[in-house]
């Protein structure tokens, strides 16, 4: 028993669930204000959605699969509520909810989503994404807009070897009623057992079809070319579609786009991507790390015209693009292209004596008011030895000494660390000689 009487609980998480440490948070607080920067750069406004949605706002627009995933219960209040399993669907019940929004409505979301799936290598049950979306545009400028956001923010994270697959729903929209394979809880199965191609290889997924389908080896086999052939292989028969046409031509409008801004190299076409949810209508696209083949999608997206429909008496079309911030910091780490984050302080303020700690909160709150961000040495009678050690494990790059002979001068040492370059100067020119040393 521990004090108090209580029980001694074990401390645990559940599994897909992490604590992030200093040392990797910080990292991770620095990637997503480099994200916000490019997503504010683009003209893109923040929105915040509950955790907690009404069960029946999410149910049914990710399809079977994925409302078995829901983190769903009944609350306190008997309601029927799910933890969000993206930020896509609560952003459709936003605009159903908030007529008033201005067309085209641009926003992003950076928030943590949770899903019940089977966790492994930079896949957890809780992580955050990062949405860009653009309402009220049906123009394609709106689906290439997203593709550029996704292009520079993975540059503005110092990643250069990567690939944004895209696609167009419409084109195997095609292929699936010339092969005849129609009625929507069809075409759905085939859009999702393709779309865990880069998991489970082509045996699996006709394994999976043939478990819930019956279709013919001419019908495989022609899905098995299609997925594995480029826009020239199209045949003439699907190409010429109505359906299949518009698609194969907004493709070749955005990589000639793509040409244009220089970005053409990060993007390839793959008739493979199908983006497994129900919701997506055309263009969609999926982005991968070149050096850890394997490692699956970091980023994803897509057109989704009809979702915001379901709350809303008129049609509404849509287009975004999501950052799996975890996934993607996973995969930095594992790179060595995370950085160190930087230090939780860029100054740490040394009092030697007990008489000096208020003179030590002073400086300290006049570095803070100056825009530095200062740590203050919570035990200012320990020996020096010791202080400068706590300052060098804190990752400051700058000590500021308040000892005996400063305070009696009304001074300050202004050392940095790394250089070991110091001066003394008036207490009120502490921060000024801080800034001088941090360059």
């Amino acid at each position: 028993m521990v004090d108090g009487g209580m029980s001694r609980v074990q401390p645990r998480v559940l599994k897909g669930f992490r604590d992030y440490l200093p040392d990797v948070m910080t990292k991770r607080e620095s990637m997503l204000r480099r994200v916000a920067d490019v997503f504010n750069s683009f003209g893109f406004a923040p929105i915040a959605t509950p955790a907690l949605e009404y069960s029946e706002i999410l149910l049914g627009k990710y399809g079977t699969e994925g409302d078995k995933l829901l983190y769903r219960f009944a609350d306190n209040g008997e309601r029927d509520v799910s933890l969000r399993y993206d930020l896509t669907v609560p952003l459709a019940r936003v605009m159903g909810q908030h007529t008033e929004l201005s067309k085209p409505f641009r926003r992003y979301q950076i928030a943590p989503v949770w899903r019940a799936e089977k966790p492994g290598r930079g896949r957890f049950r809780e992580f955050v994404q990062c949405d860009v979306d653009i309402v009220g545009s049906d123009n394609l400028l709106a689906d290439f807009e997203c593709v550029q956001v996704g292009v520079a923010v993975l540059k503005a994270l110092g990643v250069s070897d990567f690939t944004m697959q895209i696609n167009d729903r419409r084109i195997l929209d095609g292929l699936m009623e010339r092969l005849g394979i129609s009625g929507a809880s069809q075409k759905m199965e085939v859009l999702r057992s393709t779309d865990k191609l880069p998991k489970i290889g082509w045996d699996g997924v006709v394994k999976e079809l043939q478990g819930k389908l019956e279709l013919s080896d001419t019908q495989l086999a022609a899905l098995h070319t299609f997925m594995h052939g480029t826009l020239d292989d199209i045949d003439a028969s699907v190409a010429d579609m109505d359906i299949a046409g518009p698609g194969i031509e907004c493709l070749n409008t955005l990589l000639g786009w793509a040409e244009e801004l220089g970005i053409r190299e990060h993007l390839a076409i793959d008739l493979s991507i199908a983006r497994g949810l129900d919701y997506y209508t055309s263009t969609i696209y999926e982005t991968f790390l070149g050096a850890l083949p394997g490692f699956g999608s970091v980023m994803s997206g897509g057109r989704y015209d009809d979702l915001l429909s379901m709350f809303s008496k008129k049609s509404m079309p849509a287009v975004g693009i999501s950052l799996g911030v975890d996934r993607l910091l996973a995969g930095l780490i594992e790179l060595e292209l995370a950085g160190d984050g930087g230090a939780a302080a860029q100054v740490f303020v040394l009092g030697f004596e007990d008489a000096t700690a208020g003179a030590a909160q002073r400086v300290a709150a006049a570095l803070r008011a100056d825009g530095l961000s200062a740590q203050l040495h919570l035990k200012p009678g320990q020996n020096m030895g010791k202080q400068f050690k706590a300052a060098g494990k804190s990752g400051a790059a700058v000590v500021v000494v308040l000892g005996a002979d400063e305070i009696a001068s009304g001074e300050a040492t202004i050392k940095h660390l790394a250089s070991r370059e110091q001066v003394r100067v008036p207490q009120a020119d502490a921060a000024a000689a801080v800034r001088k040393l941090l360059g």
